[in-house]
């Protein structure tokens, strides 16, 4: 019996490690950011003069995003300054509020007005993409090549029609146009805004009245700064930050920033996408699906700065002809069955880490109770019964186990007086005792056990769901994604497992049974600080042991 009381004690230990551990990283990582206001000025810094030094760049090699917008952005950050907004376009859908520079076309600022920065009234859209003297995180896209917009002198500057666009009610899409006239050729840079869609397509129209081949690849990228808007002020894992694409080796890949600090990476494939993921959110490149196209990451000389994105094959248009480059830039929500259908593998940006085979059917199911209930809270706790259901055989019979070990404590406690200074005899005789009554002395941690894979999945399908960021449930649980905000739930959870350790034999170790006496305070203080949707799994699953308890031990004390 040694070696199970310290196999088990060894296994409390661990799990209170860890979680003093996430304590440790949730008082350090999970202070909540100071994130810039929503409605600070948008800058767009004036050209320096280094950039119209920028060392000449191959503008025929399709493998790299052109060192050239680097360079210039990367002095724009040192530089920047407010200018007048003309320079501006201003675009409002349904989900989003776009800025975009008429100065090369890039989009540097996007609010989502669906999701917003908290659930007080009047609050603002959260902000995802931003230019601002603390901040840069922006979307990029041009032309570079032998007819390149986007040239050792700079960037271009394209003219627009109006400076605001709005969908309106009964449209179905709005479209921005870009104008420029460049070698001989009418450039039209589109963006289309569809209604209840995260996707904005980015489209290159050429009409070449040249007598030459027009030629350029199309490229697109994001730039952006290591901070974390993270506000999240739960305890667990953090939600990842960083770059992620999709290889030919790789489903999904992360690249975060420390791995750009170490060294660029760079490869090609047939479709694909690059993104940057934070929490609940993302934004993505995804580019002709049925073009070769490479891709590539790094950090932007020693400024916090990092660039992701891909370079697609040329096109050419012949003399007197007319053609297009296209990609599509997805800016929003981690919603898993858009981004399916998006591009294969996107939805990976969801990251359920290695239980994704249990977080995926988890999430299924919520979301099937949720269009049925409306309701996420209740959506929990239904889904809480179908596991239990699930998993009823084995609870069931690792209850009567402890159930029978409860009935034997008499013959239990007498061997142990009998051979209580003989600890090896005392051991011999209680397995041989086990042995005759058949059964496992260990069986009772078997529903905790099975029960974890399910806890881990869990959180994370809580952590990495953006449906159930400030989903309400009932009366004081205004968001499930947040800890409870009066930890009754912390409080329900801890006399509901006292109660349950009541129905299960006492350990005979009294060192274990101190042990697992103090499990419930523990559990209940660290669950203060997890998701209350979490917390109400658990202590709902708590409250069903109770009964599935009571139930097998009174069957059995009847028989």
């Amino acid at each position: 019996m040694d070696w199970q009381r310290s196999a088990l004690i060894a296994a409390i230990v661990v799990v209170f490690g860890l979680l003093f551990i996430r304590w440790n990283e949730y008082q350090e990582a999970h202070a909540p950011a100071i994130a810039a206001p929503s409605n600070e000025s948008v800058l767009i810094p004036p050209l320096p003069e280094e950039a119209v030094l920028a060392p000449e760049i191959q503008q025929n090699d399709s493998s790299d995003i052109p060192e050239l917008v680097q360079r210039v952005d990367q002095a724009n950050v040192q530089n920047s300054a407010i200018i007048e907004n003309a320079r501006l376009v201003t675009v409002n859908s349904d989900v989003l509020e776009v800025t975009i520079d008429t100065l090369g076309g890039d989009i540097v600022r996007v609010a989502l007005p669906q999701h917003l920065v908290s659930q007080e009234p009047g609050a603002d859209p959260f902000v995802m993409l931003n230019r601002t003297q603390s901040q840069t995180y922006i979307a990029q896209s041009g032309l570079i090549g032998r007819n390149g917009t986007d040239t050792a002198a700079g960037r271009p500057r394209f003219s627009v029609a109006k400076a605001h666009y709005q969908l309106h009610e009964g449209d179905e899409q709005v479209v921005v146009d870009l104008h420029l006239e460049q070698d001989g050729a009418t450039l039209t840079k589109r963006f289309i805004f569809k209604r209840d869609n995260y996707l904005v397509d980015v489209v290159y129209l050429v009409e070449n009245h040249s007598s030459e081949v027009w030629q350029a690849h199309l490229f697109g990228q994001i730039q952006r700064d290591s901070h974390n808007p993270n506000s999240n002020s739960t305890m667990g894992p953090n939600a990842y930050l960083g770059a992620a694409l999709s290889t030919d080796e790789d489903k999904y890949k992360k690249y975060d920033f420390s791995d750009m600090d170490e060294g660029a990476f760079k490869t090609e494939k047939l479709g694909g996408w690059i993104a940057m993921v934070q929490h609940y959110f993302t934004s993505a490149w995804i580019p002709d699906q049925n073009a070769n196209n490479s891709y590539q990451l790094r950090k932007l000389g020693s400024k916090d700065l990092y660039t992701m994105g891909f370079t697609s094959a040329a096109v050419d248009v012949a003399p007197g002809a007319s053609g297009e480059l296209r990609a599509a830039f997805y800016v929003g929500p981690k919603d898993q069955y858009r981004m399916e259908e998006i591009s294969p593998y996107l939805d990976l940006t969801i990251d359920y880490g290695w239980l994704w085979w249990v977080a995926k059917p988890l999430f299924y199911g919520l979301t099937m109770f949720h269009g049925l209930l409306g309701n996420w809270g209740w959506s929990i706790i239904f889904l809480t019964f179908v596991v239990k259901l699930l998993f009823f055989p084995l609870s069931a019979a690792s209850y009567k186990s402890m159930a029978r070990m409860r009935k034997l404590q008499p013959e239990m406690a007498r061997l142990k007086e009998l051979y209580g200074d003989d600890r090896q005899k005392m051991s011999q005789e209680m397995m041989a005792f086990y042995k005759k009554e058949k059964v496992n002395p260990m069986g009772g941690c078997l529903p905790m056990l099975i029960q974890m894979p399910v806890f881990i999945a869990l959180y994370w399908v809580l952590n990495e769901s953006v449906e159930l960021r400030h989903a309400p449930f009932i009366f004081w649980l205004t968001d499930l994604s947040q800890k409870d905000p009066y930890y009754v739930l912390p409080v329900l959870n801890g006399i509901s497992m006292f109660v349950l350790q009541t129905l299960q034999p006492a350990p005979p170790d009294p060192m274990q049974a101190k042990v697992m006496r103090l499990m419930p305070v523990a559990f209940s203080f660290f669950f203060m600080f997890f998701p209350a949707g979490l917390v109400l799994y658990w202590t709902v699953n708590s409250i069903l042991s109770i009964a599935q308890q009571w139930t097998i031990t009174r069957k059995i004390i009847r028989e």
